[in-house]
């Protein structure tokens, strides 16, 4: 497995995602030695991309860090339910394949009082996802807060839930395969995702996903230390966030859209989470 190495810092810094969707995915571009990387994460369908003369089918589930320095294309269309996220990144440090061949440090080795510690971090180029949930919330508010680029508040949030998202692909390469908690643990969060503007009830979501409530609380506190209502909450209020920051909805309005049922207790949820209002929260994205 090609594994890319990075030393940092200074860290790898992302410019700019989106979102492709059926029936307009289309194929990859055709590029040589594109000066950035192309990271790809497949949500559903199959992407077929060529690197160098090496082949990947890249799944539901999946992803692949195209390198800055390699030719890469796409071999055929996307099916009619492919949907990807693309993102692109750089980065100004040392980067690599191998990790001997790369520029090392000596005053890595210990400790150094005012002097930058420099270290690695190992990302593999190519695998599967150990936390696809998160990965695609972090991937879809990353791309809501293109909307908001020119704002100063938004660009430090992008460089932040970015380098989370590095941490998540570098997991990968040290993670073992999904345990059946965490299985169980990652269905439930995929169906709160889905159902998260209805009313929750914990029969019904068992019923879905063919697990016992107390067993899918259970994993879920022990994958995501939250209950299946906390993480609902959570997930809620990242929607409503991005409500705030893209439509000039109501404060109720956008209680209602994210399925609270109530503008006071949403507003008491959000503050509780956020540690600021949800009009100060709108409000910060456009003092700049």
């Amino acid at each position: 497995m090609t594994t890319l190495h990075f030393t940092v810092p200074p860290l790898p810094e992302y410019i700019i995602s989106g979102l492709c969707e059926a029936p307009y995915a289309g194929k990859q571009p055709n590029r040589k030695n594109f000066g950035i990387f192309d990271l790809l994460v497949v949500v559903s369908g199959q992407l077929d991309v060529i690197e160098n003369g090496v082949p990947y089918q890249v799944e539901s589930g999946m992803y692949l860090i195209l390198r800055p320095d390699a030719h890469h294309y796409g071999t055929k269309d996307c099916s009619a339910d492919t949907t990807y996220y693309w993102l692109h990144f750089k980065t100004s440090g040392e980067w690599g394949i191998d990790k001997s061949l790369m520029f090392q440090r000596e005053d890595a080795i210990e400790l150094q009082f005012m002097i930058p510690n420099y270290f690695t971090i190992e990302v593999p180029q190519f695998g599967r996802l150990t936390q696809m949930q998160r990965t695609i919330e972090l991937l879809y508010t990353l791309t809501g807060l293109v909307q908001n680029g020119h704002q100063t508040r938004a660009l430090w949030n992008q460089q932040v839930l970015f380098q989370e998202l590095i941490q998540l692909l570098a997991a990968t390469g040290v993670h073992p395969s999904a345990s059946p908690s965490l299985a169980c643990a990652e269905k439930a969060a995929s169906y709160l995702r889905s159902h998260y503007r209805d009313e929750f009830k914990a029969h019904t979501m068992g019923l879905n996903i063919n697990f016992h409530p107390v067993y899918i609380a259970r994993c879920m506190q022990k994958e995501y230390g939250c209950s299946p209502v906390e993480y609902l909450q959570r997930y809620r209020i990242e929607q409503a966030k991005l409500l705030l920051m893209q439509t000039d909805y109501s404060i109720s309005r956008v209680a209602e859209e994210v399925g609270f049922n109530q503008a006071a207790y949403f507003t008491s949820c959000f503050t509780k989470q956020e540690n600021i209002s949800p009009r100060r929260y709108r409000q910060q994205f456009f003092m700049d």
